[in-house]
């Protein structure tokens, strides 16, 4: 039997973990000289992509195949090293603590911040370059912060709440499976001649694994809203966020920019490209690094919300155990 917390059947020693996990990433993020499990997954998918693009059957097949043994192999890889005896724990800790991105993206987001604040719109726009896809070096002020507050609402999901969830419900294996999916997508999920075949399974797939979450991290943003005294409707949130492409994306960035009182989307480089996003949040209201910073004392205490009910909720059900 799990231990009781004022008398709810709560696995305390679960609950425990997971909470150090999230003490952790916003501790220290991701140290930069550290061999970060993603960036292996990345290495490993650089080496698919060639095999996935000849594959027999077309790279449509061949992309999916790559999404499925990457994913598997990540949970299995997992389970297993956490299973070990001695150490085993202590690589569930690592392993959950480094599956989540909220403390690295506040830390990148600070880091923009500070060259713009400082002058440096040219330090600004290189250092954006390494956190978003779309092309930075003609951005305005204005632009730079439109751009780092999408990424950043965009991200509370994908980097925090969406792994956070997995991490809670079904433990490290499950969240090292979508941080797998999730990092097919952000590689192959370009629909550009290149990628237009072989992302479309890994696309599909995060689609599917997101799509809870996502709403999860757009209610926390929204009821951060009215305990801030910053109340935005729910109704104009769902109705932006659904004229999104992606079922997800639009959630928590909806969420953001109604809270924050300003506008995401419209027309955005990629590639050289100009691509015409449908408009979130009122329009009419100028970017600025203290938007940002606004945006910053929302999402904190929104992450705050998500951590308290999705700890809760994983050491309630007790799908899963350390060891």
């Amino acid at each position: 039997m799990p231990d009781t917390l004022y008398n709810l059947p709560l696995n305390l020693s679960l609950l425990v973990f997971l909470l150090g996990c999230v003490a952790l990433d916003l501790l220290f993020g991701d140290p930069r000289d550290w061999p970060h499990p993603v960036r292996l997954i990345g290495k490993l998918l650089e080496r698919l992509e060639g095999w996935a693009k000849s594959f027999f059957l077309g790279p449509r097949i061949g992309g999916a195949l790559s999404v499925a043994a990457v994913a598997l192999g990540c949970a299995l890889m997992v389970r297993l090293l956490t299973g070990l005896p001695l150490v085993g724990e202590i690589l569930a800790l690592y392993l959950g603590y480094a599956g989540l991105a909220l403390g690295c993206l506040v830390r990148e987001t600070n880091t923009v911040l500070a060259l713009l604040e400082g002058g440096r719109l040219a330090a600004a726009r290189a250092h954006l370059a390494g956190l978003v896809s779309r092309d930075t070096e003609d951005m305005t002020e204005d632009e730079v912060c439109r751009a780092l507050g999408e990424t950043l609402a965009e991200n509370f999901n994908d980097g925090f709440v969406a792994p956070l969830f997995w991490l809670c419900i079904m433990g490290p294996a499950a969240l090292w499976a979508y941080k797998a999916v999730s990092t097919v997508d952000s590689m192959w999920g370009y629909r550009t001649q290149r990628f237009e075949e072989l992302g479309k399974a890994g696309a599909r797939a995060d689609d599917i694994l997101a799509w809870l979450p996502a709403r999860l991290a757009a209610i926390s943003i929204w009821a951060t809203g009215w305990l801030l005294l910053r109340p935005a409707a729910w109704e104009r949130i769902a109705r932006d966020a659904r004229s999104m492409d992606s079922p997800n994306a639009g959630w928590p960035m909806s969420a953001a920019a109604h809270v924050a009182g300003v506008s995401m989307g419209g027309p955005t480089r990629y590639f050289g490209e100009i691509k015409d996003k449908p408009f979130l949040g009122p329009l009419g209201v100028s970017w600025s690094p203290a938007r940002i910073r606004g945006m910053l004392r929302t999402l904190l205490p929104a992450a705050l919300l998500c951590t308290v009910f999705l700890t809760i909720t994983g050491s309630y059900l007790g799908w899963w155990n350390l060891g």
